[in-house]
């Protein structure tokens, strides 16, 4: 058996509205690979990340510190390309999170920034080397 993730799918507001998104996995390095009017699928590492319209709109803002999920963590690549990523990701839809302990909230060994985007979502951009 392999470990790991398959996927994963997570349900926003709007998947049409996905730019934010759009941009931040490419720049991952995940690739556009299956399109629909209610979402999207992205796909790196053999896995792939579902964005999909939710059926069941309560509220469009995802609250991280409800019950759920509370981020997503992405390789990032060099301390450079996440630096790169945390400067450009304002221009793009997200905000830094924490940027006064940047790049170390998580301690000092664990290099990465922590953004947010406009419905709630936070994810975590952590540096390889």
């Amino acid at each position: 058996m392999t470990a790991g993730f398959h996927h994963v799918e997570l349900w926003v507001a709007d998947a049409a509205d996905s730019d934010a998104w759009a941009w931040l996995l490419e720049r991952l390095g995940f690739v556009l690979v299956q399109e629909w009017p209610e979402g999207s699928s992205w796909a790196a590492g053999g896995a792939y990340l579902t964005l999909t319209t939710s059926p069941n709109l309560t509220s469009a803002e995802h609250d991280r510190r409800r019950a759920g999920l509370n981020h997503l963590a992405f390789h990032g690549g060099s301390r450079d390309a996440v630096d790169a990523l945390i400067t450009d990701a304002a221009l793009h839809g997200w905000r830094p999170l924490y940027a006064e302990r940047y790049p170390h909230a998580g301690g000092a060994e664990h290099y990465a920034g922590w953004l947010e985007n406009a419905a709630g979502f936070k994810v975590e951009v952590v540096a390889g080397d």
